[in-house]
């Protein structure tokens, strides 16, 4: 379990915790200088917060927690690239179409706000919506799945049903696509 250092005061730092849940070494620096604000960033493995010193117990294992996800999500995002899509993509290819709709390109795109992807069947390419890089992976499937069998039927119809339903986790990946349509109050379909 991760260590979570929390300095006694601004000469000592030889004070540790255990965090329940968090997957990097967490360090918290007080501040008298900060009057609101929190920060975070990594120094090497760890996760540096820093936060006011006014800031009860309570205020601050919340802030440490929102913290190191965010950071956590923002390390994710830097590693899936458009090489790791494509390769993720292919294998899902494999595994429920039998390798038939062969993608030329699958990519990120950050300007996709209506979609969570698009696919264009005349020349193999796919793009996925950014958003969806910090979604669960069985949502992101679920994305590459729905647009690989683009590659196979172009519209939604009775076939191409068939083929998405192929993806066992769709139902989990569409209701976790709707509750966050609803929690950011947008009309977005894929």
């Amino acid at each position: 379990m991760p260590l979570f250092r929390a300095p006694k005061n601004a000469n000592s730092d030889d004070s540790f915790q255990t965090i329940p849940g968090l997957s990097s070494g967490v360090e918290v620096r007080r501040s008298a200088r900060r009057k609101r604000t929190i920060s975070a960033h990594r120094e090497g493995e760890n996760v540096v917060i820093s936060i006011p010193a006014n800031m009860s117990k309570r205020e601050e294992a919340d802030a440490v927690r929102e913290m190191v996800n965010r950071i956590n999500k923002q390390d994710l995002k830097k590693k899936i690239s458009d090489d790791d899509l494509m390769v993720r993509a292919l294998k899902l290819s494999a595994q429920f179409f039998g390798s038939i709709p062969a993608p030329r390109s699958v990519r990120w795109v950050s300007n996709m706000r209506e979609r969570w992807g698009s696919c264009t069947p005349e020349d193999g390419s796919i793009r996925i919506s950014d958003r969806v890089r910090l979604m669960p992976e069985y949502v992101l499937d679920y994305v590459l799945v729905h647009e690989l069998a683009h590659l196979i039927e172009v519209g939604h119809n009775a076939k191409f049903y068939e083929l998405e339903n192929r993806y066992p986790e769709r139902l989990r990946a569409e209701a976790y696509l709707e509750g966050w349509q609803a929690g950011y109050g947008r009309s977005e379909s894929s």
